[in-house]
């Protein structure tokens, strides 16, 4: 540190004579710094005040803004990026899940059953058990039983998802709450999980989810609150300064009220932008009427759909039979009527995404945005969640540039290891296509899906650029032909995420005028190899010029 303030000594006396504008509360000095500006040379130093920045370039430049109360930090050749934004959470359920009983990575029925019954043993009576995140092709894929559990559960409700979020088990008293049992029918656009002999065996699918969650006590505001706190310390700690919050289908304004509730209380430094269901678009458009649409801190008005389910619990909507099933996914309502949902928020001045799996409901989500937004469909930001798995139509209207491809990389590495038996290796060919998008022109933006996938965009950054799958089978990549590069995954996490936030004139680079935030890295994600990458870590997160996260407190 000695030296650089040194030569930044010398270069203040060099220059005395230089006017002097408004000096900075901090000047980052000797950084490596990317602005995420395209075609900009890399930069030394940004210089901050209050909550913006009012300088980026050399050291020489950065002299103009130090006064007598300016602090100095010494980046010692570190990493410097916009702070990440992640374009897609469930930020509560993420927050909740990491006080819950943890089953992502459980290999084996044995330990499943074990992690569950130790996690009652340390709960009240009567204290519903959710979270979980389990896998079952981690231990084979048989799909878990309420029988195995409901011995070990009988004084505690249990409702743990699958790690994908379209799928639960539910134990038996969970199931007795919600009213269900054998007799129970299937609703549309769910599935209940059923033995031969016609039992109901406490799995349920997409719609069918429903029926167990609306017997689930809401959380308090102080519940609320305390998670949020570990949710946002997670955020911070891997660099991310703006997550987009993503409701579940039944969820209503519940985590909107939330939100401005912690952020009225001067709870909130994470900058979060929130969306509604789209079936409440009605509630939405009334909550943006009274109350305007937020501020740089928490902003909301817009909406999420659902077309279909997922590729790991089957429901995602293909043109063909999977090929370990016999069926072709589901949608999560009448077709007809998310069509009229888009067109009546989108009437009412809602930004609209949508989510998307299968090669089918890409497709028609794609065709009812256009539709929809017609000459100004570009002026709409309209995107599609996940946009996993695409025909080659599907490809080219992306390409077009006028529908956002709002994606998770990280659920490559993941579905990697199975997406294969489930749709055969011609159809994984434009799975998590990062590289024919952007080749076709397409908007491409990144984020995690947390808690269904890990909430650590540099675990986003290593799936995109290498694709290795999380079992290891993978080393040069699974479709290795959609790899990208570092810096086209780095673009995907901050610059083209704030536009889809509608959030470019504030945040997404490293630019003077824009808010101060800004992740510092022990190394450089965009020039790293493959062994490497697993090395870096978040040196310091900064919001609005306020250090929220350092790594040697």
């Amino acid at each position: 540190m000695r030296s650089s303030i040194a030569i930044f000594a010398l270069i203040l006396a060099s220059c005395a004579s230089a006017p002097t504008p408004q000096a900075a509360d901090v000047i980052y000095l000797n950084g490596d710094v990317w602005t995420g500006v395209k075609g900009a040379p890399r930069a030394e130093a940004v210089a901050i005040s209050g909550d913006k920045i009012v300088f980026v370039g050399d050291q020489k430049g950065a002299h103009r803004f130090h006064g007598d109360a300016t602090e100095i930090v010494d980046l010692g050749g570190k990493f410097v990026a916009p702070g990440f934004i992640d374009n897609h959470t469930h930020f509560f359920d993420g927050s909740f899940a990491l006080a819950s009983v943890q089953l992502n990575d459980v290999s084996t029925k044995e330990e499943f059953v074990r992690r569950i019954a130790d996690y009652a043993r340390s709960r009240p009576k009567g204290e519903w058990i959710l979270g979980g995140n389990w896998d079952e092709e981690k231990w084979g894929g048989d799909l878990p039983d309420r029988q195995w559990i409901d011995a070990l559960t009988p004084d505690n409700p249990v409702y743990i998802f699958r790690y994908d979020g379209h799928q639960a088990l539910a134990n038996s008293l969970a199931l007795r709450l919600a009213g269900m049992d054998d007799a129970t029918p299937t609703p549309d656009g769910g599935e209940i999980g059923r033995d031969k002999s016609g039992r109901i065996t406490g799995t349920v699918k997409d719609k069918a989810m429903e029926i167990v969650e609306a017997v689930i006590p809401p959380p308090s505001d102080a519940q609320r609150a305390e998670a949020f706190q570990r949710g946002q310390a997670e955020a911070f700690a891997h660099g991310v300064t703006q997550v987009h919050d993503m409701p579940l289908p039944a969820g209503g304004l519940a985590n909107l009220k939330a939100f401005r509730k912690l952020h009225n209380d001067g709870a909130m430094k994470l900058r979060v932008y929130v969306f509604a269901p789209i079936a409440d678009w009605k509630e939405a458009a009334a909550f943006v009427n009274e109350y305007g649409r937020g501020d740089d801190t928490l902003r909301w008005g817009g909406v999420k759909g659902y077309v279909d389910g997922s590729l790991g619990s089957r429901t995602a909507w293909r043109y063909d039979k999977y090929i370990d099933a016999d069926t072709t996914g589901l949608t999560m309502q009448p077709p007809e009527q998310l069509s009229d949902w888009v067109r009546a928020a989108d009437a009412a001045g809602l930004h609209v995404t949508v989510h998307a799996i299968g090669e089918r409901a890409n497709d028609f989500i794609i065709g009812v945005f256009k539709d929809v937004g017609g000459g100004k469909l570009r002026a709409k930001r309209f995107r599609v969640e996940h946009a996993q798995h695409l025909t080659p139509k599907a490809i080219a209207a992306f390409g077009e540039g006028d529908i956002i491809a709002s994606m998770q990389p990280y659920h490559a590495a993941d579905d990697g290891r199975w997406a294969a038996k489930r749709i055969g290796p011609e159809a994984i060919k434009t799975t998590y296509a990062f590289r024919s998008l952007l080749d076709a022109g397409a908007v491409l933006t990144f984020g995690s899906d947390w808690p269904v996938a890990p909430l650590n965009p540099l675990m986003g950054i290593d799936a995109a650029m290498y694709r290795r799958t999380t079992d290891g089978l993978n080393p040069d990549g699974w479709v290795p032909e959609q790899k990208i590069t570092g810096e086209e995954a780095l673009t995907a996490y901050t610059a083209v995420n704030a536009f889809a936030g509608f959030m470019e004139d504030k945040v997404g680079t490293l630019e003077a005028g824009k808010l101060a935030d800004i992740v510092v890295l022990s190394g450089d994600p965009t020039r790293a190899s493959a062994a490497q990458i697993g090395e870096i870590d978040v040196v310091r997160t900064i919001v609005g010029g306020d250090t929220v996260y350092s790594a040697d407190d």
